[in-house]
């Protein structure tokens, strides 16, 4: 069972299609994550930088999930917000070995909890610090701590220290989600 059934095993779906947005700065691991998420047969070898955005479709026995993995480039940022209607819930990816850009990272989450579509819904978040393969890269604790993420009291979020090159983490976000 993968990251997707599980999901949809979590928010009581049945026979129906999963809105989940991928979501952080450009670089974080956004694209790869979601790759190695998909079903080994499905997977892509070369993963290039997203421009704008990509949909990914995957079926399961039971669902037909899209995922928005939308760019992190400051120019298409302010496209995220014309999804977030449609998402059920939320992924957002963090590059851990980048302190100087985690100040636009919570920035862009902040701004992220406070839209109307989000804020007075209570969407599941599975935060992921990934890159933790990198030397530069602060743990997962301390991420949390620098996105204030203590502050989020009204949606259930989780945080997981990922490499999603190696595929690691990945399966805590997953049984977090199963939980």
């Amino acid at each position: 069972m993968g990251l997707f059934d599980k999901l949809a095993g979590w928010l009581g779906l049945k026979k129906k299609e999963v809105h989940v947005l991928c979501l952080g700065l450009d670089n974080s691991g956004k694209t790869t994550i979601i790759n190695k998420l998909k079903p080994s047969n499905a997977q892509t070898q070369d993963i290039v930088p997203t421009i704008g955005f990509s949909i990914e479709k995957f079926k399961t026995s039971s669902l037909s999930f899209t995922v928005f993995d939308m760019s992190g480039q400051g120019k298409y940022r302010d496209l995220w917000e014309h999804y977030y209607k449609e998402g059920q819930a939320i992924i957002f990816v963090i590059d851990s070995s980048d302190t100087l850009r985690m100040v636009v990272a919570k920035e862009e989450l902040n701004t992220l909890l406070n839209h109307p579509d989000i804020k007075h819904r209570r969407l599941p978040i599975l935060f992921f610090a990934n890159k933790m393969d990198l030397r530069d890269a602060v743990s997962s604790v301390k991420v949390s701590q620098l996105l204030s993420l203590e502050n989020i009291k009204d949606k259930p979020w989780h945080i997981c220290a990922s490499d999603a090159l190696k595929g690691e983490g990945l399966q805590e976000g997953v049984d977090w989600l199963q939980g």
